[in-house]
């Protein structure tokens, strides 16, 4: 590494290079932004009272949740695979391929909650031939878009099956949840990506935006505040602490990502001190959590309406 030469007075000093403290920089603001509160992250409800959603989608969707069936040898390899993420996370329940009738309850009550009838949920399933199907039939996103991109994720899905290596997300080009993890707020997160999604006019606009940089941070604010307003109407205080325990630090890691894309030779400090600063600031609000509760979720949403098949694009 090259230092820079400072001459005064016949003496030689040497001055340490300048990238660290950039880095630092940029590190220690990451860090602040979370802590401060990760201001993209307050409960805020998405309003889906209106949808835009396939008549053949929900049509066919007559068992919307799936189970896989248990595969010993399959689903130690995933939990082992999940150990960055359990750590990443702090919560030994994140990829551990074994979800609880707990966590399914919670989800299929957000499903019901936010009128989400169309979405498939597979709980540690691997169905990509069944997933291809689904993006036959959801003429929500258009044909461009499905049979490239769409086409794409669902072969990569093949792949790299979930069911190993965990990554527990919505696919929006088939309208399913995809979970690994028994945790009830990184399901109904996920969730929250099919109710966001739903409201969308261009879905497949708005899907093939997430993969340019820095765009994700909105799609995961978005997603992460409607959990955060639903589990805070719930009026349960453990299922609330858990959500900012767990949602806080999770976009973090977008943050640090969105940091690296901008200067990419800080993207790993950057990337870590953000997950630190959202495990901060996730605490510092579940532990101001009283017992108090809120009033219900469901009262004041107006009921979705779903449009019919020749306002779609094909």
């Amino acid at each position: 590494m090259r230092h820079q030469l400072l001459i005064r007075s016949g003496r030689h000093r040497l001055l340490p290079p300048r990238m660290p403290t950039r880095a630092i920089a940029i590190v220690v603001t990451g860090m602040l932004g979370c802590v401060t509160g990760c201001q993209p992250l307050s409960p805020r409800r998405i309003d889906n009272s209106k949808q835009f959603v396939a008549p053949e989608l929900l049509a066919a969707n007559t068992n919307p949740v799936e189970r896989g069936k248990p595969r010993p040898i399959i689903d130690a390899t995933g939990w082992v695979l999940g150990i960055p993420s359990k750590l990443l996370l702090w919560n030994r329940r994140v990829a551990n391929h074994s979800i609880s009738s707990d966590t399914e309850s919670a989800l299929v009550d957000y499903l019901e909650a936010n009128d989400l009838q169309h979405v498939k949920v597979r709980l540690n399933q691997y169905r990509p031939w069944d997933d291809m199907r689904r993006l036959t039939k959801n003429r929500t996103v258009a044909w461009p878009w499905r049979y490239t991109i769409g086409a794409a994720s669902v072969l990569g899905e093949t792949v790299i099956p979930g069911r190993i290596i965990g990554r527990d997300h919505y696919n929006p080009y088939t309208a399913t949840v995809h979970i690994y993890s028994d945790v009830p707020a990184i399901a109904m997160h996920e969730a929250a990506h099919a109710k966001d999604f739903s409201r969308r006019k261009y879905q497949g606009s708005y899907a093939a935006a997430y993969s340019l940089p820095i765009v994700p941070l909105y799609h995961e604010s978005v997603a992460s505040s409607d959990v955060l307003a639903y589990v805070e109407s719930l009026g349960d205080p453990a299922l609330q602490k858990e959500a900012d325990n767990v949602l806080y630090p999770a976009y973090g890691t977008y943050v640090g990502g969105a940091a690296g894309a901008i200067v990419p030779a800080i993207a790993l400090p950057a990337y870590y001190a953000s997950v630190a600063g959202g495990h901060i600031a996730g605490r510092m609000k579940s532990n101001a959590i009283t017992s108090e509760q809120s009033t219900p979720y469901e009262d004041d949403v107006q009921p979705a309406q779903a449009y019919d098949s020749k306002t779609l694009p094909r």
